[in-house]
């Protein structure tokens, strides 16, 4: 048993110094099982031929091996490049099948074999390994031959000696890492020697194995089942197909490589997506859901002016681009082109963009409707069963629509009746109303606006009736452009 303590004492120290098989990514293995020792092959006499004495019978298990029902062997290797691995491996047994091939012998069992049991002779031995695996050769991710040659010391009995050992396996691999090991490898001893009785006490023998092989060691920081070594993104979790990298939008361009990651896009187009399908991806694309032209950003012409229709005044009807995508078109013939002319149906000047200017006759007609607009006494309400007040609106409103640019103030006044406070407020209300009246009508707020101003500016004398009936009044004033100072 001290043999036995030594062995596995060295066989743990080797593991000991190794953390983590077989192959480029998982450089260590450690395989355990059992082991049969096969002993026919032990000096014979000198006129038994090479080839019976050491491959007949070589399947004979219940008549010539030795096996240890247990946990018997123990090894650990090394993988170093090219197919080829080192290893140690620690083996015990119990020597009770004492085979010699000898046809000559009296006491030979009918194959040639003098069988004997030793009683109880215990072996151990311990063997280092260069093997060479034909996996990568024959391309098997399951089936992994080997040949093998190596060294090692054996402990039979009272024996101890060296040994050659060259061999041969076959590992069936389950997965990655975990197979079936089986082996075998023929120890032959350095010099057979024999006892006082005749007997080899250093046999040349066979050993066989069979057990489990567990493949560790390799590195995969990033934890998506690939090796850093075989990942080009080894610090992100990525994809077999791409070596390791992600491919986050699914579209099968490699984020690296995807000049658009999170979305799913195009190869044609580095990974970014075309919604439209005009061949321009969206980021560059100026109109990305409706298909353009490339010489326009992306976007269409549908005139085929050369102006994109976004940008087309006139997007239906072809037009030079200084124009806005529309033909030179002056409906009103006044210089002034339609796109341009705020008035395109009535002739005016440009420096009223197109609109015609208020004409004294227009300002006349004005002031003869609005002073006809009349209220009841000291209110700001049209006057009560006067049929000729909405008329008279009505009128004032046709007037303005045709200076749509004009700006005009409507402006309230009283006669000098009562204070002057309440006769302020009571322009004021009046105006306001018929500008209220007009915006009802369709007129532009922005057009107008409303003052009053009192008895203050009377037009005729409040000393008698027919006076302050005049000075009760409404007057519309232009006061200029709404674009003036923008033009």
């Amino acid at each position: 048993m001290k043999h036995l303590n030594k062995l596995l004492v060295a066989v743990m120290m080797v593991m000991g110094l190794t953390s983590h098989a077989q192959d480029s990514n998982n450089p260590w293995a450690i395989s355990f099982g059992v082991n049969a020792v096969d002993t026919r092959t032990s000096a014979s006499p000198e006129h038994v031929d090479f080839f019976p004495a050491h491959f007949s019978q070589p399947f004979a298990a219940k008549d010539n091996w030795n096996v240890l029902p247990s946990l018997s062997y123990i090894g650990v290797s090394r993988y170093v490049g090219s197919g080829f691995s080192v290893g140690l491996q620690g083996s015990v047994n119990k020597i009770d099948k004492y085979v010699i091939f000898d046809p000559s012998a009296p006491d030979h069992d009918g194959r040639g074999m003098v069988v004997t049991n030793p009683g109880d002779l215990m072996y151990y031995g311990i063997d280092a390994t260069l093997k060479y695996s034909f996996q990568e050769l024959i391309k098997s991710k399951i089936i992994d031959p080997s040949l093998s040659v190596g060294a090692g010391y054996t402990f039979f009995g009272d024996s101890s000696y060296g040994t050659v050992n060259p061999g041969a396996g076959v590992t069936f691999w389950f997965t990655d890492a975990i197979g079936l090991e089986l082996g075998t490898r023929y120890k032959w001893s350095f010099g057979d020697r024999e006892d006082a009785s005749g007997t080899p006490d250093a046999p040349s023998h066979f050993q066989h194995t069979a057990g489990i092989v567990f493949k560790f060691g390799g590195k995969d920081t990033d934890g998506d089942g690939i090796y850093d070594k075989d990942d080009a993104c080894p610090d992100v979790a990525g994809l077999k197909q791409f070596n390791g990298c992600p491919d986050t939008d699914g579209d099968g361009i490699v984020d690296g490589s995807d000049a658009c990651p999170d979305v799913f896009g195009l190869a044609a187009l580095n990974g970014c997506p075309d919604t439209d399908g005009d061949g321009i991806a969206d980021a560059k694309d100026a109109c990305p859901d409706v298909a353009g032209l490339a010489a326009l950003n992306g976007c269409p012409d549908a005139d085929g002016d050369g102006v994109a229709d976004k940008d087309d005044k006139c997007p239906t009807v072809a037009g030079p681009k200084e124009n806005g995508g529309c033909p030179f078109l002056d409906a009103d013939k006044d210089g002034i082109a339609d796109k341009d002319d705020d008035c395109p149906t009535v002739a005016g000047p440009a420096s009223n963009r197109g609109c015609p200017e208020v004409t004294s006759e227009a300002l006349e007609e004005l002031k003869v409707q609005a002073r006809a607009v009349y209220f009841n006494s000291g209110k700001a309400t049209f006057k009560s069963g006067d049929k000729e007040t909405p008329a008279r609106l009505d009128a004032i409103k046709e007037i303005l629509k045709n200076y749509p640019t004009a700006k005009f103030s409507i402006e309230g006044h009283t006669d000098s009746d009562g204070s002057d406070k309440l006769n302020q407020k009571l322009s004021e209300d009046r105006a306001a109303a018929v500008k209220d009246a007009l915006i009802a009508r369709g007129v532009s707020a922005d057009n107008l606006e409303s003052k009053g101003f009192g008895e203050s500016m009377p037009v005729a004398s409040n000393k008698t009736a027919a006076g302050k009936a005049q000075n009760r009044r409404t007057e519309i004033k232009h006061i200029g452009s709404k674009y003036q100072g923008k033009l």
